[in-house]
């Protein structure tokens, strides 16, 4: 009896950064503001990429389906940890806690795959630019954005469902301000040992491979730059690189340093704080560093707003 009331365990308590009542009102403005830009920065992304001809590339096409899973991982945890904050309830429902963890990891391994499919296109581009359009033709751009999708909702589903093989102790209070695969295993009273295993496998094989195939595809691309004789020639062909490199050292940079920060201290709540710069930070900052970096970029913003104003 005691088994099967921890099975069907109501809801959770998502503990949220601070329980500190004259913080949440900061906190509010600060999440929403991120949001905002997130969202905002991201659409215009998008909108940018898809009015502009001259953006109607494999890369830029890559770029906007980035921004789109950028705009639904956050939208998947802040709405609901903004509600929580505005009617001061830490309550989420179990099925809305297992859904909120789901789609999370859909669109953050997302991110994860596509940023890989973006260093191939840069090799391609670099070290075999005669072949570009044939290799890179618009069948496989679709075909690897379905397989990312297909990878990326397959590993969620394997994690969401031997989630439901477990029961929970009574103590349901998850120390994140999302539901968190790694708390949620650390809450279960039934044998974690399978899930833990699918959790390591699952880093190896989406985690380790696709930085070996970054590191690898660098490794060609720098070799093929450095071959170039002039300097204005290899400056050129670095800068098609530069903003997807910076993109790639932020987002790996704030997993690793979530992951380390977990490991190293025992409180849950300095690791929920790295874990901000994880899922919110860097879906805000790529917007400006595509933006800012790439004259291109910038030109189909520019023309997007004088549209949009000239339009009203």
């Amino acid at each position: 009896m005691e088994s099967e009331n921890q099975t069907l365990a109501a809801e959770f308590l998502l503990l949220g950064l601070s329980e500190d009542p004259e913080l949440q009102p900061i906190l509010f403005g600060l999440f929403l503001t991120m949001y905002l830009v997130t969202v905002v920065g991201n659409l215009l992304i998008i909108l940018a990429i898809s009015s502009d001809s001259h953006l109607h590339t494999p890369m830029y096409f890559f770029l906007s389906n980035l921004s789109l899973a950028d705009i639904c991982s956050t939208s998947t945890v802040v709405p609901k940890m903004l509600l929580n904050i505005q009617t001061e309830s830490k309550a989420i429902s179990y099925a809305g806690c297992l859904t909120q963890l789901c789609f999370f990891v859909v669109f953050v391994c997302m991110d994860n795959l596509l940023l890989t499919v973006m260093a191939y296109d840069r090799y391609v581009a670099i070290c075999h630019p005669l072949y570009y359009m044939v290799i890179m033709n618009p069948r496989l751009c679709v075909l690897l954005v379905l397989i990312c999708v297909l990878i990326s909702t397959l590993d969620a589903l394997v994690h969401t469902l031997l989630l439901l093989r477990l029961s929970f102790c009574k103590h349901l209070e998850i120390p994140h301000f999302f539901c968190d695969l790694t708390q949620m295993l650390k809450m279960a009273c039934s044998n974690t040992l399978i899930n833990n295993i699918v959790v390591y496998l699952s880093t190896m094989l989406l985690g380790i491979g696709p930085v070996s195939g970054i590191i690898f595809s660098y490794t060609r691309i720098v070799s093929s730059i450095l071959r170039i004789p002039s300097t204005g020639g290899r400056y050129k062909a670095f800068s098609t690189c530069g903003s997807h490199l910076s993109v790639v050292s932020l987002f790996y940079g704030t997993a690793l340093g979530v992951y380390l920060s977990s490991a190293v201290t025992d409180s849950p709540r300095k690791a929920t704080v790295a874990s901000v710069m994880y899922a919110l930070v860097t879906p805000m900052l790529n917007p400006f560093i595509y933006s800012l970096r790439n004259k291109d970029m910038k030109g189909a913003l520019r023309k997007l707003t004088l549209g949009t104003f000239s339009f009203s």
